[in-house]
């Protein structure tokens, strides 16, 4: 029997069915790693030891009972953390939040604990998902398991890391314009941002509400449908939830694609992306091309406009949603105050970081009386066009295929005084959340300095399970593109 931190998500819940393995067991080895890997990693903001081996000794009386039990009963997994654990901090990496022990839980968390998963803890993110590094982070950074050096992505940093460390099997991302996807791409991980309002927003801290989404990070296509199906589905605690029926995620899974039409977007293939991702992008595509899939080139106009749109729409919510923090109900408080604007403003000024205040001023800026018709409007008119260009596309395709990021990892450090720079590594990530729809990110190869690189396949809305079934076949096709890292 394969080591338990080496196993699949798929795997090790085939080794509890069986009987090979107790959630005691699994716990105790993820645990143990996480102890041996942290010290160089980082993926993690708080560990909570006691309560999952509590979790798990539940898990397996709960199995030794003989009752029917949900697949995922007993298997550990990490949570990014500005998603609620009820008793156990959620920070948002944030001094603001440094000491926040939520009264419930967010309604992800409540699916996966109802199914019997284990908390191993609560991973590293930039501060209120408000970055691409998990360099934003007000307590620690976080370090690419695939070079230490390295930049793991963000804001899901610490989420994708501990997947690739093999310190849980799997964990839960947020995506707001490619927080789940583009980590996942740099650490070597499957990573799904589903379609917005598949999954409960209930818990999740806001950043832009009209974009963030909660998913799955795991190392196979297959263990993510597994994921996926447990979280998805309606909830009346959230407004943008969809009432709608779910098909199981793995449904269409090993369906192949001979017959399936897959455009590749012209705009995503343009200047600025480096020859490395190209060649290993369209690799991907030939690859499916073999298996009977017909490739197509596509235009999508309006993804030249997404990027501005997408950081004045994003901007605008987060000055909104962050309004809240102001020192009073909850949250850091300021020592020293004469009077309550004297509060607000250093309390804010204290718990925030300097990219979480860059935006807040920016939303701000931008929602003003005299800048909201040339900034928010404009942004939301191009909303509509980009909503409009997929749905053209996607009408002719079954899904489209495109690079994550335009680089692999970068080094830590080498951007953090650029702010715009590093905007511009989502130019390919953000048009999906503008557009609601949903997209898989999966390691397609890996570059000359042995880096991951990340391609998604994007669908029209629900497209889920087609999206698994292209993402499970190309996997076959590529083999084994990325391998256990050594820590």
């Amino acid at each position: 029997m394969k080591e338990i931190t080496s196993m699949t998500l798929t795997e090790l819940s085939e080794a509890l069915r069986r009987g090979e393995v107790t959630s005691r067991e699994a716990t105790e080895a993820y645990l143990d790693r996480v102890e041996r890997v942290e010290p160089k990693v980082g993926a993690y903001l708080t560990v909570c030891r006691e309560e999952a081996l509590r979790q798990a000794d539940e898990a397996d009386a709960l199995r030794r009972s003989g009752q029917k039990v949900h697949p995922l009963c007993g298997v550990p997994v990490a949570v990014k953390d500005n998603i609620c654990t009820r008793g156990i901090r959620t920070t948002c990496a944030s001094k603001m939040l440094e000491d926040f022990v939520p009264p419930y839980d967010a309604c992800a968390w409540e699916k996966l604990r109802s199914a019997g998963c284990v908390l191993l803890g609560k991973t590293n993110l930039d501060e209120f998902a408000m970055g691409s590094t998990t360099e934003n982070s007000a307590f620690h950074v976080t370090h690419n398991p695939w070079g230490l050096d390295r930049v793991p992505g963000g804001s899901s940093g610490g989420s994708a890391a501990c997947v690739a460390a093999r310190e849980a099997p799997f964990s839960l991302g947020s995506d707001t314009g490619g927080s789940i996807r583009q980590p996942a791409a740099f650490c070597g991980v499957v990573g799904m941002k589903p379609t917005y309002g598949m999954v409960s927003r209930y818990g999740l801290v806001a950043f832009a509400s009209s974009l963030d989404q909660i998913g799955p990070m795991t190392h196979t296509v297959e263990d993510n449908a597994l994921a996926l199906d447990v979280i998805c589905g309606y909830d009346r605690r959230d407004t943008t939830s969809v009432k709608r029926g779910y098909t199981p995620m793995n449904r269409q899974l090993k369906d192949g694609v001979k017959g399936l039409k897959i455009g590749l977007p012209r705009e995503m293939f343009a200047e600025g992306l480096s020859a490395e991702v190209r060649e290993a992008v369209t690799g991907a595509a030939k690859a499916l091309e073999k298996q009977g899939a017909i490739i197509r080139e596509v235009s999508i106009p309006s993804l030249e406009y997404a990027l501005p749109a997408y950081y004045v729409l994003s901007s605008a919510e987060a000055s909104s949603n962050l309004a809240r923090f102001d020192g009073v109900r909850y949250g850091h408080r300021a020592a020293e105050y004469a009077d309550l604007e004297e509060l607000y403003v250093k309390s804010r000024s204290e718990g925030f970081g300097a990219e979480v205040k860059r935006r807040i001023l920016l939303g701000t800026y931008t929602l003003s009386a005299g800048y909201f018709d040339a900034y928010y409007k404009k942004a939301l008119q191009v909303r509509t066009l980009v909503i409009r260009d997929f749905e053209r596309v996607l009408h002719d395709c079954d899904c489209l295929l495109g690079p994550v990021a335009p680089t692999t990892a970068y080094k830590l450090g080498e951007k953090t005084m650029s702010p715009l720079e590093m905007y511009l590594g989502d130019i390919h990530t953000v048009p999906v959340n503008i557009a609601g729809i949903p997209a898989l990110s999966m390691p397609c190869g890996l570059d000359r300095a042995g880096l991951p690189v990340g391609l998604q396949l994007m669908g029209a809305t629900f497209s889920e399970p087609l999206l698994y079934r292209v993402g499970y076949a190309l996997e076959k096709a590529l083999g084994e593109v990325v391998k256990e890292v050594s820590l």
